[in-house]
């Protein structure tokens, strides 16, 4: 399984989700993020004193699919967050290990992973 991350622009996000879930994607997580090296930078004044701030609010995009829904995924992501465009974000790719629905209580290789947190068994 493969973590899709993208930062993208706010106004994009509902484009983005709509492509996704064209390609089949079923959930997803959203978030409100601020990006701190993007050009939009504005001034800001507290308590007379005034200085720029180099940041930007974005929208912050996470889906976990299987290895090969990745390139369907980040193709959706790309075509629809506007390549091209100045600022667009970025998307990352991470490895996921396990992913634990909640809701089950418990894992589903619970027996194995008790076997490796045998504290009695210390040389």
């Amino acid at each position: 399984m493969k973590c899709i991350d993208a930062i993208i622009n706010p106004s994009k996000v509902e484009d983005v989700k709509g492509r996704v879930r064209q390609v089949g994607v079923k959930s997803m997580i959203q978030s409100k993020v601020t990006d701190c090296s993007g050009t939009d930078g504005r001034l800001r004044i507290y308590r007379g004193s005034s200085f720029f701030i180099n940041d930007a609010t974005r929208a912050r995009i996470q889906i976990i699919v299987d290895e090969d829904m990745v390139g369907p995924v980040v193709d959706a992501i790309m075509a629809t967050a506007g390549p091209g465009e100045s600022d667009n974000g970025s998307i990352s790719i991470y490895p996921v290990a396990e992913r634990i629905p909640i809701r089950s209580g418990g894992r589903p290789y619970m027996a194995f992973s008790d076997r490796h947190h045998d504290h009695a068994k210390v040389a």
